[in-house]
């Protein structure tokens, strides 16, 4: 599953989220406040190789409750070399639920469903809600 897309330049690892303000968290709901936050921090700052972006509608405006993500291949794995398609689908009550994360369907990965669901457990309902995305 080798995409064609490269990478983005080397850049560090992402920082501990913090909001910029009270109006941004207030604006459209918590969890459109907090994504928009959250965006503006990965856009300064991510982990090398990986992209992340919400989904933009065909009016061109942007849904900060979907974001298409690539994930590169680990190396030294059978997954080295690759870059793997992931959607986020985030509910109006995110962060205290986590979003539903879903890669293609028959994607072959121990911890991936043939449905394309992550099979991981802090991803469940009945987690604790999360920090950050990133």
């Amino acid at each position: 599953l080798t995409s064609a897309l490269s990478p983005p330049p080397n850049r560090r690892l992402h920082p501990t989220y913090q909001p910029e303000s009270a109006a941004a968290m207030s604006s459209g709901g918590i969890a459109r406040g907090r994504l928009a936050e959250e965006r503006k921090a990965w856009r300064k700052n991510h982990p090398h190789g990986f992209v992340a972006k919400p989904e933009t509608l065909g009016d061109g405006t942007v849904n900060l409750m979907v974001w298409h993500c690539t994930i590169p291949g680990k190396q030294g794995t059978d997954w080295e070399g690759g870059y793997f398609p992931l959607t986020l689908h985030f509910s109006e009550d995110y962060p205290s639920k986590p979003p539903k994360c879903k890669f293609p369907t028959n994607f072959f990965h121990p911890n991936v469903y043939p449905s394309g669901t992550v099979c991981l457990s802090i991803l469940n309902e009945d987690s604790v809600s999360l920090r950050t995305i990133c």
